[in-house]
């Protein structure tokens, strides 16, 4: 059976490590989540270079599954999807005061008002325009992060003023959730009913919310309550869970779309007691054969997750032996290791094919899948495998 995660043999010749990118498996989870959130729209959220998968790569292969918008967290992003000819709508919503918003108006790009000082933004390049901004208001409902926290009816006001004076159009209304992850978490219903409330509030002065959305990828999976208009998943768009502990991806018919691997480029015997990298924080426990592979913390490897990352060689799996350096790490292979320098290493992959996961990377180090993939660093290169259409 032919691996879809496999490149071809020029793609990575020579290379020491790469990140191979399935954009088939971005277009068909992004599908399956159009599925789970029918009737409400799919904002694919392609922030952050899409978590490291490569932000034109992977907005192409969620348009082609079905996602009807594209939103990123900075306008740079967004400008950047449309200097490669990405055309669908697009929301952003983190820009500084000094943005030249007149750019995103002139990208047919919407912007987020959150505060005050952005809806004059939005007003000011409006006006030096001379159409209306496409604007989306963000309400802070308990996550005490971007958004309007305690003066939402004083900001409806002057919304509904620059609304009435033909500056901006507002399409949509959206908040982020403190909590998703937890669905039984008071919380969720607590936004949910703040959200509402906040609607309302827009709908007294007289206008239209447009798109409600509050749902991220969590909520999408788990909260059909908060689906509303529009959902906003990122993590499960790339195939992995934003609740582990309520499902794996292909429990949620979902699939990883990111492999990273490298090869050996040292296989050599050591004597039991031998210290293995900085520090001799691992220590061989018999005469065994150590691999050098050659990835490390400059490579998005989390130091962290020394003589606890899981890297797989042959269909066997294996822990980083010591401290992760920054340019690689060593494997206590055992003494019966038969391999060669150039044998290919997985360090992540597919759980559904035995495969160290973003999420074992993530319990090794102590920290959360979105930061394993997304920490990817650009000096292994990307490859992308999968039909996007």
């Amino acid at each position: 059976m032919t691996d879809p995660l496999a490149p071809s043999a020029p793609a990575t010749a020579g290379a020491s490590a790469w990140v191979t990118v399935d954009a088939a498996a971005i277009r068909d989870n992004v599908a399956e989540l159009v599925r789970r959130a029918a009737p409400a729209q799919v904002m694919a959220v392609v922030k952050g270079d899409a978590y490291g998968h490569g932000i034109v790569t992977a907005a192409r292969a969620a348009l082609a599954g079905g996602a009807a918008w594209l939103g990123v967290a900075q306008l740079q992003e967004a400008l950047a999807l449309r200097a490669a000819g990405v055309e669908a709508p697009l929301l952003t919503w983190i820009f500084p005061p000094q943005a030249d918003l007149g750019a995103a108006l002139d990208a047919g790009i919407e912007v987020t008002v959150g505060s005050a000082w952005s809806l004059r933004s939005a007003v000011a390049a409006a006006r030096e325009r001379g159409q209306a901004a496409r604007v989306q208001a963000k309400v802070d409902t308990g996550l005490g992060r971007g958004g309007v926290l305690t003066d939402w009816e004083e900001f409806t006001l002057e919304l509904a003023r620059a609304v009435a004076e033909g500056s901006v159009e507002l399409t949509g209304t959206w908040s982020h959730l403190a909590w998703a992850d937890a669905p039984e978490h008071p919380t969720v219903r607590a936004q949910q009913e703040r959200f509402a409330a906040a609607v309302d509030a827009l709908r007294r002065v007289g206008l239209d919310p447009g798109l409600r959305h509050l749902a991220n990828s969590a909520a999408t999976l788990t909260t059909p309550a908060a689906h509303l208009d529009l959902v906003r998943p990122g993590l499960a768009v790339y195939g992995l869970s934003p609740v582990p502990d309520l499902g794996t991806p292909a429990d949620f018919g979902l699939r990883e779309a990111m492999r990273v691997t490298a090869r050996l480029t040292q296989v050599k015997r050591a004597r039991a007691g031998q210290g293995v990298s900085y520090g001799h924080e691992y220590t061989t426990p018999r005469d065994t054969v150590l691999g050098l592979v050659p990835m490390g913390y400059a490579d998005g490897i989390p130091r962290h997750a020394g003589n606890a990352g899981p890297v797989q060689v042959g269909g066997r799996r294996y822990m980083v032996a010591g401290r992760v350096c920054m340019d690689q790490v060593v494997l206590d292979l055992g003494p019966d290791f038969d391999g060669a320098p150039g044998d290919e290493v997985t360090l992540l992959g597919r759980g559904a094919d035995g495969e160290p996961t973003a999420q074992d990377w993530a319990e090794a180090a102590g920290t959360i899948n979105y930061e394993i993939v997304t920490r990817m660093a650009p000096r292994a290169p990307r490859v992308v495998v999968g039909d996007e259409r």
